[in-house]
Parts: structure tokens; sequence; C-alpha cells
């Protein structure tokens, strides 16, 4: 990677991953894009354009400028928000893949495809979910998610487009708020924690799904895009994982931190409901084998650096 476009650059992993690149790659040879604005004071200095990833034509003309031989296609409605408005999640999440893809097949760019444990459903097997397997899943988010694998495995055996990706877990941060997904509860509970010593879970106690800190998703997704393409036999999209909990144990986790903490429950039968069918824990001995993933981070170590860098965030807000 020489040149690189990241759509949906002010969502959760956009802001991270932009960061990263501009760190490693120079900040001119990072272009940003985002269909807002109002946030873009947060990413370290560099390129930006105002992009809505459904407008093939405003695509093409950044991708035309810009240059990139890899776009991180990262703009998406997350799978809470996706139940609330199906349609517009598929046109985002889908026609804004497509624009992305085309790019590919125009231009010679490498995609990069960000799925999820929510392209798997409840006929799946729920412990250790394997690479290859059933995916039928029962959320508008998770569909677009399948969709997005099959339509970038398309470009690839059709055009020959350079099309990789990861199915990411629940994913953990302190530098940007929870955006609207399912596994967001394992975000405010600690921006809760040291806020007010107190947390209500909308996901209930003995839910596991596979989550990951944010440093280790950034890294993997730096690293499957430099990795070596003839040792990879898949391409769209790799599981990934880096840890399995439920909320107590985050929970307790916490509490040796913040003894004084507590955490009671209000589930929220939407969230739960496509909690339940995704997996409790998945196999990514293919990532590690093909281009050698091995996260950092475990429950413990992600802890102490959330709750240090979220009182550091948060200053006199930060009571605990």
């Amino acid at each position: 990677m020489k040149r690189i476009m990241v759509s949906g650059c002010l969502g959760q992993i956009g802001t991270e991953l932009v960061t990263r690149l501009r760190r490693d790659y120079g900040a001119a040879n990072v272009l940003a894009t985002d269909v807002r604005e109002d946030a873009a004071h947060a990413l370290p200095e560099g390129p930006f354009e105002i992009l809505d990833v459904r407008e093939a034509e405003r695509y093409a003309e950044c991708v035309s400028k810009f240059k990139p031989d890899t776009i991180y296609h990262l703009a998406g409605i997350l799978s809470a928000n996706a139940e609330k408005k199906p349609q517009l999640a598929w046109q985002i999440n889908i026609q804004g893949l497509c624009n992305a893809l085309e790019m590919g097949r125009e231009k010679g760019c490498a995609v990069f495809f960000p799925s999820s444990i929510a392209a798997f459903g409840p006929e799946t097997p729920h412990d250790k979910t394997p690479q290859d397997t059933i995916q039928r899943p029962n959320t508008i988010y998770g569909i677009t998610k399948v969709a997005g694998e099959l339509l970038a495995e398309y470009y690839h055996k059709k055009w020959g487009v350079d099309t990789r990706g990861v199915r990411f877990p629940g994913l953990i941060s302190y530098k940007t708020l929870p955006g609207g997904g399912t596994t967001d509860y394992a975000v405010d509970i600690y921006y809760q924690a040291v806020q007010a010593a107190r947390y209500s879970s909308y996901i209930a106690a003995g839910t596991y799904m596979d989550m990951m800190y944010i440093p280790d998703a950034i890294d993997g997704m730096v690293q499957v895009m430099e990795a070596d393409p003839s040792r990879l036999i898949h391409r769209c999209c790799f599981n990934i994982t880096a840890m399995s909990f439920e909320p107590e144990q985050v929970a307790a986790a916490i509490r040796v931190r913040i003894p004084s903490f507590v955490m009671d429950y209000d589930v929220d039968p939407v969230r739960q409901g496509i909690a339940d069918s995704w997996p409790n824990s998945i196999d990514d001995s293919a990532a590690r084998a093909e281009w050698d993933w091995n996260p950092k981070y475990d429950l413990t170590t992600m802890t102490d650096d959330m709750l240090k860098n979220l009182r550091l965030k948060l200053g006199d807000e930060a009571k605990f």
C-alpha cells in the first residue's frame, strides 16, 4: 500500500485506522472521506473529502482525483440501527460496497471489506464457529454482510480485483463513542464505570460474544492488506477474534480495579435477540495460518488500558 482511501472515516474503526495509516504511510498519502465533516477535526492532518458512498459518480471522482492503490471501504450502518432502517442499511451497506468494488475493477485498486460475526445466524455452529460454515443471518445487517462477502469474492474471481476482508467481532475503543451496534455494551460499560461506578446492561448475563480491542483490529486491517497474496486461500472474509466473554466477566474485571462498581440488567429484546443469533466464539485459525494474525490484548490488559485512557480523556467527568 502506498496511497490509501478510507470511506466512513469518522466511524469507530475509521477514525483510528486513518490515524494509524497517516502515521505509517504519510498524511498526504491517506485520503479520509465521510458523508459528514462535523467531526473531521478529530483526524490528524491530511486530505479529506465529503463522500456519500451511495453516489457512484462522486465515489469515482474521489478515486480519479486521489489515485489510491487501496480502498478501505468502511462506510455502513451497524446492527441495531440497521434493524430500524433496513432499506437505508441495504442502500448504504450494499450500494456503497458495489461502488467501491467497481473502482477496484475500473482503477485496479485493492478493496478491503469489513464483514462481521453478524454474517452468521441461528443455524451456524455457535461454539468455535468455523471459517467456512452455514451463513443464514436473521438481521438486515447480517444479510448485507453475507451479500458483501459474496460480492467481494465475485469481483475477485470474475475480474481479479484484490479484495480482502475480515469478520469483526465486537470492537471496543475509548476514542470513539458507541455507534449503534449490539456489542456496544462492552464499550459503554467502561464509560459508565469511570463516571458513575454503575451500569445497566441491555445484554443479558451469560450472553457470550467475541470481542476485540481496537488496536488489535487496526493491526489486523493493515496486516491482511499487506499480506503475501500467494498465501491467501480465503479472501472475504477471515474470522478474527481476541476474546469471548459475557457481561458478568467484564463487570468482574472492572470490579478488580473499581471495587464499588455495580451492574444490573435492563435487557433490550431487540439487541438481545440479535446477540442470541451470533456465535459464542469463533475459530480464527485460517487468519493465523494465512497471514499470521495474532492479537495482543485479552480482557485483563484491555480493561487496564480502557480505564486508564478513559480517565485521561474524561478528566473531571471521571469520578472513579
